[in-house]
């Protein structure tokens, strides 16, 4: 009489009854997998929502803003910009927007109660209605400073200065001391992640500035769009063109260099952790193959015994290396569930896009029941090998 043999479906169900009657061991070896994956995810994970917001960024600033000042001197001291460098940069051809800035060292305070030593690192700068066009920049409160404020003593605060000098809204009116002249608040910056300089800063109008602290409108710093085709053209000319005597004398810089420059540093970060995480896998990996070699030695006698019955090697081989993928696999998917969750509450604290691509998902689940499989061949061949009268006697 021909026997019929089990289906795969059967033994899957076998291997889940093996792992059930033994939990605590179960949710331990599983432990390793769940770590290795979830640090695997959670690390990707980051990384991919780190990117997303990158690209978001470079989005909505775009990669055609051009930042040019002078270059420190010998004794740390700046250089000067030529007069009518704004004329000479608006000449060439493929800039399509420009506007500048004036660095002071005018003391900013709260109020004349505070000293100025508690008032310094924040700095005060001449600047133009264009400037937040041109940056990419938007307000929390208020307005900029248009041209209708640029002689009137109001000012707008970068993000940074606004938290330090503790105003939060302008829901009532709000004045601060530029040197020892009150100037109203009329607008909060966003925070400008590519200018921390800025966010850093007070900003008031060139007509202001002239009036009440004698500051000629000669720039320190120029920004600029150009058109995005053209931008390498133009990054390689502004400096012949700001400073035709001393071009070396001018740092021209694209701020979303800045944000490129930083991601890949935070890659290389990553692929350190990835290796960590693997680690993590392959030392949950051995643990599976572990417990599996000591539950073949302590289920000899039920080996033996389905073996006096019929069950076949092949069965029994199959058996072991389910149980073994299916330990992996628990562990697979609850560490992908803590990676995840890893991810929300770091994109939920730092403020930045949750991006987790799906492939990472399944390939971090395949990965473990790869790693699954090849933990558990050893043991289900030792299984397989087992003799039903030697298991009985023993």
């Amino acid at each position: 009489m021909k026997r019929n043999r089990l289906k795969i479906k059967d033994l899957f169900f076998v291997a889940l009854y093996g792992v059930r009657a033994r939990k605590g061991r179960a949710t331990l070896t599983s432990i390793g997998i769940g770590i290795g994956i979830a640090a695997i995810v959670a690390v990707s994970g980051i990384s991919a929502s780190g990117r997303a917001d990158l690209l978001s960024t470079l989005e909505s600033l775009g990669t055609n803003l051009v930042k040019a000042s002078p270059q420190a001197g010998f004794f740390g001291t700046q250089e000067e910009l030529p007069k009518g460098v704004l004329g000479m940069v608006e000449r060439i051809g493929p800039v399509q927007e420009v506007t500048s800035t004036t660095q002071t060292d005018l003391l900013v305070r709260r109020s004349n109660f505070i000293s100025e030593f508690e008032g310094g690192g924040i700095s005060t700068i001449v600047t133009s209605a264009e400037l937040l066009d041109v940056i990419g920049g938007n307000l929390i409160d208020g307005r900029f400073i248009e041209d209708g404020l640029s002689d009137i003593p109001v000012t707008v605060l970068g993000n940074v200065t606004a938290q330090r000098l503790g105003i939060n809204n302008l829901s009532k009116p709000t004045k601060i001391l530029i040197e020892n002249e009150w100037f109203g608040v009329v607008g909060i910056l966003e925070e400008l992640k590519i200018h921390p300089d800025l966010d850093r800063s007070v900003f008031i109008g060139y007509g202001v500035a002239k009036t009440l602290f004698d500051i000629n409108e000669e720039p320190t710093t120029i920004y600029l769009r150009a058109n995005p085709t053209f931008i390498e053209d133009v990054v390689e000319v502004l400096a012949p063109s700001m400073n035709p005597e001393n071009p070396d004398q001018v740092e021209v810089t694209r701020p979303s260099d800045a944000l490129e420059a930083q991601q890949a540093a935070e890659e290389a970060f990553t692929n350190l952790l990835l290796g960590l995480g693997s680690v993590a896998l392959l030392v949950g990996g051995v643990a599976i193959a572990n417990v599996m070699v000591m539950s073949v030695l302590e289920r000899r006698m039920e080996i033996g015994v389905r073996r006096s019955i019929g069950a076949t090697r092949r069965e029994i081989r199959y058996q072991f290396l389910l149980e073994s993928i299916v330990l992996s696999g628990i562990g697979g998917l609850v560490g992908v569930l803590l990676g995840t969750a890893i991810t929300l509450g770091y994109t939920n604290y730092t403020n930045i896009v949750f991006s987790i691509p799906v492939w990472q998902i399944f390939g971090a689940v395949l990965l473990a029941l790869l790693i699954g499989a090849i933990s558990g061949v050893y043991p289900a061949i030792k299984a397989s090998k087992i003799q039903p009268a030697e298991a009985v006697r023993k």
